[in-house]
């Protein structure tokens, strides 16, 4: 039996509600550490929750030519941590200062991860703080939620050349604040 795609269990779960579980046994735990990411751990499981619930809410006007929901999940979760600027930058500028970030795996692995890059956490906390929002949402998509420049583009609804951009130059002001003269293909 072939799997439907996100586009068939969104069309189907308008009818029957339930269909719409699928698309969020698929994403839920790509949008949860996306959002954990950026925000923390407490705040991640709210965040993901209204995530589906908008997405449950809206899915009547989802674009069916889109087999994959994926980067409307992200767009919505972006979106919706956009709203949640103010302590999204207060986390960021906490960070930089202290180091002390609310684990999203094991305390074990945090405690390991912590020790070799403290300083280092800082540091990036404090070149993310000294970004553009748009360019901050561009990088973290490409970086936390592993996203392709066309599912960027989809999930905020800008140009793909935009996300270029914004990705050069997100990249580009990391580097200089970070103090690093690593360049990647995407930046030549």
């Amino acid at each position: 039996m072939v799997e439907a795609d996100d586009a068939e269990l969104i069309r189907r779960s308008i009818d029957d509600p339930e269909q719409f579980a699928g698309v969020f046994d698929r994403y839920v735990g790509q949008i949860h550490r996306y959002v954990a990411r950026r925000l923390g751990v407490q705040v991640a499981d709210d965040i993901v929750a209204e995530t589906f619930l908008t997405a449950f809410r809206s899915r009547a006007s989802y674009d069916h030519a889109k087999p994959l929901a994926r980067p409307w999940l992200y767009g919505i979760a972006t979106n919706l941590i956009a709203r949640q600027r103010r302590d999204e930058e207060r986390f960021l500028r906490v960070l930089a200062r202290t180091g002390a970030e609310p684990p999203p795996e094991s305390m074990a692995d945090a405690v390991i991860g912590r020790v070799a890059a403290q300083a280092e956490d800082r540091r990036l906390a404090g070149a993310l703080t000294g970004l553009a929002s748009g360019d901050r949402d561009v990088l973290l998509l490409v970086a936390l939620g592993e996203m392709a420049y066309d599912e960027v583009a989809q999930a905020l609804e800008i140009p793909i050349g935009t996300v270029r951009s914004r990705l050069h130059r997100a990249r580009k002001q990391a580097r200089a604040a970070l103090g690093t003269g690593n360049h990647t293909r995407e930046d030549a």
